[in-house]
């Protein structure tokens, strides 16, 4: 088999989630790791036996033929750029980019150089949200009107210790969590036709509850509660809410509405989870889950299938153009916040392809 080489860029949490998984792909042949901070650098290396490199180092290698850009969101566009001047593919952490006209720089530098784009979240992929996916296609709930997603957490500086870059611009409830909620979304039901929205925020400050900066107070730049409503190119209504102002709710993280049935879909932030179906009056019963990837954790398998598709020649899955699509929506959703106007979207893009459940676990074609 034909092993793709990988850069990794980034080298905070993110990244031992996506190293340790990576084993599991042999398709994915991890070169090395770069940070702007060597001394990060060095400490993934030594844990996970890989070369620790310079960032120019890395680029400029020719094994690499994907990087990984596990960057900071004000970050993903610049780096983005330097890898693809360098002739690399990229694949990044969510979101592509803080705007959509950073993504465009991107999305134009890359169609010149003839290289792909890949994008975090890879959730979908997984064996709880392909359960879903195929319930949807085999309209078991038969044709789905209306739906409800929820992403509804106190702020996250009750925990993180450098809570800073969340509620500054690029961050907020939508950009942070959406992507996960969106792509879940257009995997079931495809792409989304227009967005209307509403955002506030709820408190000017936010005082950080861990850490060395325990105590300390940091300015909200950001809408910390946004909803909106995606109308479906298929016609379904969706109604979405993310929030940082929540300390406790009951909501499900995202239900359909069918015309035969309903469906209770699990945390597209995991792989795993149950599916449920009530039809008609019915009780809810969990469906039974044929896809791997269905429990634990199995980050990178965006990035591994994108390398397999790299080999075959096939479209990948987290792709640019679902990527550009999620971003877009997740900006008008903002923009018709403060516009009071209805936003129809300019960027679609074709539902995912799914996911087989005949191949052994690791391997993707």
């Amino acid at each position: 088999m034909r092993r793709i080489g990988i850069g990794i860029i980034g080298c905070g949490n993110i990244s031992d989630a996506y190293l340790k998984a990576s084993p599991q792909f042999p398709v994915l042949d991890i070169v090395g790791v770069a940070d702007i901070n060597p001394a990060a650098a060095e400490a993934k290396a030594a844990a996970y036996g890989v070369a620790a490199l310079a960032v120019e180092v890395l680029l400029a290698d020719p094994r690499v033929e994907i990087v990984l850009n596990l960057t900071t969101p004000q970050h993903h566009v610049p780096v983005g750029l330097q890898a693809v001047a360098q002739g690399k593919h990229v694949y990044s952490e969510k979101p592509l980019a803080t705007t959509l006209a950073d993504a465009q720089r991107l999305v134009a530098a890359a169609r010149e150089k003839g290289v792909r784009i890949g994008c975090a979240p890879d959730t979908f992929l997984g064996g709880s949200h392909q359960t879903a996916r195929r319930l949807v296609d085999e309209d078991i709930i038969g044709t789905v009107v209306a739906g409800s997603a929820f992403m509804q957490v106190p702020g996250h500086e009750l925990w993180h210790p450098n809570p800073d870059f969340y509620y500054q611009p690029g961050g907020g409830p939508m950009l942070d969590m959406g992507p996960y909620y969106l792509t879940c979304l257009i995997n079931l039901l495809g792409p989304v036709k227009s967005v209307t929205g509403q955002a506030k925020s709820s408190y000017a400050t936010r005082t950080i509850g861990s850490g060395p900066r325990e105590g300390e107070t940091i300015d909200v730049e950001v809408p910390t509660h946004v909803s909106g409503l995606l109308t479906f190119e298929n016609g379904a209504a969706v109604s979405i809410t993310t929030s940082f102002d929540v300390w406790k709710h009951e909501h499900n993280h995202i239900e359909l509405y069918g015309t035969t049935g309903s469906m209770i879909v699990s945390d597209p932030n995991q792989f795993q989870g149950d599916i449920r179906t009530s039809l008609r009056k019915g009780d809810w019963t969990v469906a039974d889950q044929v896809h791997s990837y269905g429990d634990g954790n199995n980050r990178g398998l965006g990035l591994a299938d994108m390398a397999q598709a790299i080999v075959s020649g096939r479209e990948h899955r987290a792709n640019l153009d679902l990527s550009l699509h999620v971003l877009e929506i997740m900006e008008s959703i903002i923009n018709s916040a403060k516009t009071g106007q209805r936003i129809d979207l300019m960027h679609g893009c074709s539902r995912p392809a799914p996911m087989r459940s005949d191949l052994p676990f690791g391997i993707l074609e």
